[in-house]
């Protein structure tokens, strides 16, 4: 919890000053009847009274007093809130060597599952694209809420021949400055954006990853990137095994270096649960909310309370 205007906080030294009043009060009235040496006398002059019931209203009205100073202060709580505006591109490697079983069915069948259950993740008003790359990067869906159309553009997915990480990431950036550029038209300050790169291998065409590194840092746009596969992955080609590793340290250098988050994914379930990672990361967003009228209404009746048990066991307000 914490606090918009923490300045009225300083209320709660009067409210401690108030105590400190009060004990000094009864002090004094107890002082007052140790004068008395007739013990009957002081029986009949000064009455019994609920002591302790007389300090736990006049307690409970102090600690209403001091909910009421900290409604003041504007408490508030970080709650978690869909984005409503943000860009998001997701850039699938779909290279021959995502023919690979080391992941069950296959890396390319696990890598689609997963994307589409990040599509559903993903908050509906934020605008999502699609990109492709195997040895060329290409634009499949803009980006735009029709989750569906992401969705169909998933299942279509074909596998093609070597792997252009650098490409892929450029034409992700592209697509989000076309997008971006129509909202500035429209007088609307651009959306936040981020790339979201799944692959499973090394750059093996077109432009080289730390050019796309340096255009990314440029625009402002994080890369989080997705080391999909193991190391014992293999494919067949041309009737021999060819063994098909992940480069993760490419990978992770192209996140850090752009600002934006590594994972490493060796099984479907472990793909799925980075997309739910990065599904609440891209999409969610904190924001503090203002809990200031539950301490009104606490102080409120805890003030109420104290007031009637006061009048039950005194016949008095305190």
């Amino acid at each position: 919890m914490s606090f918009q205007a923490p300045w009225w906080l300083l209320g709660l030294l009067a409210v401690v000053a108030l105590v400190g009043l009060y004990v000094l009060l009864q002090r004094r009235r107890q002082k007052y009847a140790a004068r008395f040496t007739n013990v009957a006398l002081l029986g009949s002059l000064v009455p019994r009274r609920p002591g302790w019931r007389r300090h736990l209203a006049f307690g409970l009205v102090a600690l209403a007093l001091g909910a009421f100073v900290l409604s003041l202060a504007q408490p508030s709580t970080e709650v978690r809130v869909p984005r409503e505006r943000a860009t998001i591109v997701l850039a699938l490697d779909v290279s021959l060597s995502m023919q690979a079983t080391d992941v069950e069915p296959s890396r390319f069948e696990a890598m689609k599952t997963a994307a589409k259950e990040f599509v559903e993740i993903l908050p509906p008003r934020i605008n999502l694209g699609l990109v492709s790359f195997s040895g060329r990067a290409t634009t499949l869906v803009p980006p735009t809420v029709d989750r569906q159309q992401v969705s169909t553009a998933i299942d279509n997915l074909q596998l093609d021949e070597a792997t252009a990480i650098g490409d892929a990431i450029l034409t992700s950036l592209t697509a989000i400055q076309n997008f971006t550029s129509t909202l500035s038209d429209a007088g609307e300050t651009p959306p936040p954006a981020r790339v979201v790169l799944l692959s499973d291998g090394f750059s093996t065409q077109g432009s080289e990853p730390e050019e796309a590194v340096q255009s990314a840092i440029a625009a402002e746009v994080p890369v989080s990137t997705i080391a999909f596969g193991t190391d014992f992955g293999s494919v067949e080609i041309q009737g021999q095994q060819q063994p098909v590793p992940v480069d993760r340290a490419t990978l992770e250098q192209i996140a850090d270096e752009t600002g934006g988050s590594y994972s490493e994914a060796a099984s479907a379930s472990e793909l799925e649960q980075v997309y739910a990672d990065l599904g609440s990361q891209i999409g969610y967003t904190t924001e503090p909310q203002d809990i200031s009228p539950w301490f009104v209404r606490g102080g409120v009746l805890v003030a109420f309370l104290g007031v009637v048990l006061s009048l039950l066991w005194t016949n008095r307000l305190l």
